[in-house]
């Protein structure tokens, strides 16, 4: 059985396809984007969290003496319940894991617009300098960004 049977499409639209996708929210966009500005910072935030947990002092995370508590001796084990429980390290994984997947994913021109517009430090890049540079139109260009933004934000969940 056919999905255009069992859920009638509006009128005018010949297939599923042609269903317009939910757009984000313009708060949820800019924040997005904003994450992507701030990649490299989050990777590097997050390498220097577990690092500080990881190699941190048994006593510096320890309950008071005498206490009795549900203390993990285990040092391995100390650690793995540390970064588990650590919010924020929970948070900036969930980022950028959302990120490196959609970035593994794009071809090779949109690679180079995240590369030139979002991670190049000196922030040179407009939009239509990066559709030059790439031979393409600028709508195209804008149509990517929208894209990739849209597809960090389905990974992460958010609307």
């Amino acid at each position: 059985m056919a999905l255009t049977s069992i859920i009638p499409l509006p009128r005018g639209c010949g297939s599923v396809a042609a269903v317009a996708k939910e757009r984000l929210n313009p708060g949820t966009f800019k924040h997005v984007e904003a994450e992507l500005f701030a990649y490299k910072d989050s990777v590097k935030e997050l390498v220097w969290l577990q690092e500080e947990i990881l190699h941190s002092t048994p006593d510096r995370y320890k309950p008071m003496e005498g206490k009795r508590t549900g203390w993990i001796s285990d040092p391995t084990g100390r650690a793995a319940t540390l970064l588990s429980i650590h919010r924020r390290i929970e948070h900036l994984s969930m980022i950028v894991n959302a990120i490196q997947t959609v970035y593994e994913r794009l071809p090779e021109e949109k690679k180079r617009l995240v590369e030139m517009y979002y991670w190049n430090r000196s922030r040179q890049w407009t939009l239509e300098g990066i559709a030059y540079e790439l031979n393409t139109s600028r709508i195209t260009v804008y149509r990517w960004r929208r894209e990739i933004v849209e597809e960090i934000a389905a990974q992460i969940g958010w609307r």
